[in-house]
């Protein structure tokens, strides 16, 4: 355990050094501010780091990431980051990006009790609850699970665009628009689920706020 801190420790001097060496304004203007176009939901899979994926730089990625990549309208964590994000970082898109093979996705297609992470698994259990009937006809349980992933970051979109946040930032003519991804572990793409909303058009009348 003292080896692996002592070498993140000197891990972050060589980060430091080789950032310098590219870039010796490189910490004094990042310290300015930030002003990324991006907020990432993804889940907290350490295989999973949204800058490297997208080959994006500090300063260009807002970041919140949880079990699964869940949009819970009583997460006031993922709700703060959401507002903060839309309202003063004024970012343009907000994108959600689950993985194939995630572990939060596996554990909500059984019953086995893991401990206090059983009542956030209960979130995903509702996704599998709505599409039940798709993903009980595909036999195979390795496309099943994938398929369930799949969904999963789907309604999460659809769940962002719900929010009082992000409908009122579209009643008030800002430019947001959501997207959904998945990740490849085993390859390293992403895969465009072609669910991109840009206003509250493509929800049903029932979600649609009146401001």
């Amino acid at each position: 355990m003292e080896d692996f801190y002592k070498k993140i420790l000197d891990n972050n001097k060589k980060w430091v050094e080789n950032q310098l060496a590219l870039d010796k304004d490189f910490f004094k203007d990042l310290s300015k501010g930030q002003n990324p176009p991006l907020l990432w939901i993804g889940c907290s899979d350490s295989r999973v780091p949204a800058n490297e994926i997208i080959g994006a730089k500090p300063g260009e990625v807002f970041v919140h990431r949880n079990i699964a990549n869940m949009v819970v309208h009583s997460d006031m964590n993922m709700l703060s980051v959401l507002d903060y994000a839309v309202n003063v970082l004024k970012v343009k898109h907000v994108l959600v990006c689950g993985h194939y093979g995630c572990g939060g996705i596996k554990a909500a297609m059984g019953n086995d009790s893991i401990g206090i992470i059983d009542n956030w698994i209960r979130h995903i259990k509702d996704v599998y609850r709505h599409h039940r009937k798709e993903l009980d006809a595909i036999d195979n349980e390795a496309e099943r699970f994938n398929r369930f992933v799949e969904v999963n970051v789907k309604e999460q979109v659809f769940d962002l665009a719900k929010t009082s946040i992000v409908q009122s930032a579209w009643k008030n003519g800002q430019e947001l628009s959501l997207h959904g991804w998945v990740y490849g572990l085993n390859s390293g793409y992403v895969t465009d689920l072609e669910v991109n909303i840009s206003s509250n058009n493509d929800l049903d009348a029932v979600y649609q706020l009146e401001f």
